[in-house]
């Protein structure tokens, strides 16, 4: 959070008050929260019961509103409001309450900066599925496409168990691993035809094993159904490691030659695998 502001302002005309062991008040703007919430847009264009704080407190003659959300939460929120740096935030757990407080009182523009921060590159790459049940559990459909297909990555039956999944329906789930299910058929499916005209001079040389697949080939297509079992995506297995992988397990010494006269048809075959649906 950002460090060497106070909200409180001199010319304040209403309080919010934390809900914290020591309830912490912010003396802000009726006319700032107004324009960025239509929450408090409505309240104020109502009648409002005279709710002053402790006497002897500064701004004890104003308005107070108890809010439910703790300091941290509020003061970032009006850090997205007010022309002030927004917060620092670093973890999931803060998108999730802010985002959560953001959706509540109807802030727009914290709602639209905490939507794009949720699926930043820092919070998909390592966290996708996460990312996906925080989505889902505020119904933000965009955001859930995007992070779908960042977990076809990992394994999601192998991912740590989060309490983010508490929040979101079986049927949000059930997508996902649907997606999972169809994508790693239809992919591994794709990894079934070689082309005759690569051949390897050793291992598919000879008059009896000219019409077999080179052994790198064979080492490929197992080991590449293998990985697209556990994660349908194509990162990695048209990588030149994995590719030396598969030629070195072939024990022929002249398959790399024949993988890398190959090189065209893997990258054809990558971009089909790549073109199958990638979202719930």
């Amino acid at each position: 959070m950002l460090r060497g502001y106070e909200f409180n302002a001199s010319d304040a005309d209403i309080v919010l008050v934390s809900n914290d062991t020591e309830p912490f008040e912010f003396r802000v703007h009726k006319c700032v929260l107004a324009v960025a919430s239509p929450f408090f847009r409505t309240m104020f264009s109502l009648s409002q019961p005279n709710n002053p704080g402790k006497p002897g407190s500064a701004g004890a003659s104003l308005p107070h509103i108890p809010v439910s959300e703790p300091k941290r939460t509020i003061e970032g929120l009006l850090q997205f409001v007010y022309p002030i740096p927004d917060p620092a935030i670093s973890t999931l757990e803060e998108v999730t309450t802010m985002l959560g407080a953001a959706l509540k009182y109807e802030f727009e523009c914290p709602v639209a900066s905490l939507r794009k921060l949720l699926v930043s590159p820092h919070f998909l790459q390592s966290q996708p599925v996460r990312v996906f049940a925080i989505a889902c559990r505020f119904d933000l459909d965009a955001e859930a496409k995007t992070a779908s297909q960042y977990t076809l990555r990992v394994n999601v039956l192998d991912c740590p168990l989060s309490d983010d999944l508490k929040h979101i329906s079986a049927y949000s789930y059930h997508q996902l691993l649907d997606l999972h299910r169809r994508r790693s058929r239809a992919a591994r499916e794709l990894i079934v035809y070689f082309p005759e005209s690569v051949k390897c001079a050793l291992c598919t040389g000879g008059v009896h094993a000219m019409f077999r697949s080179p052994r790198w080939w064979k080492e490929f297509e197992s080991r590449a159904k293998e990985r697209l079992a556990i994660a349908p995506t194509t990162d990695g297995i048209f990588e030149m490691e994995f590719l030396a992988e598969c030629a070195n397990a072939a024990e022929c010494q002249r398959c790399f030659e024949s993988l890398c006269s190959a090189w065209p048809f893997l990258q054809e075959m990558k971009a089909r695998i790549d073109a199958l649906p990638a979202t719930i």
